[in-house]
């Protein structure tokens, strides 16, 4: 009885770790499902430089993680070649950002998500 409990919980462990590639996002991906995670409200551009969930549905979470990732690492390049402080480099790609952000899009504005006029 035991070795059948422990052969079901190793076939659970074996489709699962077979399936969670499977379901991976990679960046190419989360860039591509960015415009319809904003349409959606999902996620919305933060003053800081980097996005936010707005509502943690769907692959909100992952498309934030995976974005940020790649938007830090641009950031510390940036800083290091123009002898920059992150947090600069930072702060104005936020701004940039949000001022690039489509009407209706969110934003975020005094820590609070808000709708872009």
């Amino acid at each position: 009885m035991r070795s059948i409990s422990r052969l079901k919980t190793l076939l659970v462990i074996l489709s699962l770790s077979l399936a969670l590639p499977v379901l991976a996002m990679n960046l190419q991906q989360a860039m591509s499902n960015l415009p319809s995670a904003k349409d959606q409200g999902l996620v919305g551009e933060q003053p800081n430089g980097y996005l936010g969930v707005v509502k943690a549905e769907g692959q909100a979470a992952e498309i934030v993680r995976l974005i940020n990732q790649a938007r830090r690492e641009q950031y510390q390049k940036l800083a290091q070649d123009n002898g920059l402080p992150l947090a600069d480099v930072e702060a104005m790609a936020g701004q940039k950002a949000i001022e690039r952000t489509t009407s209706g899009h969110v934003i975020q504005v005094d820590g609070k998500w808000v709708k872009k006029p």
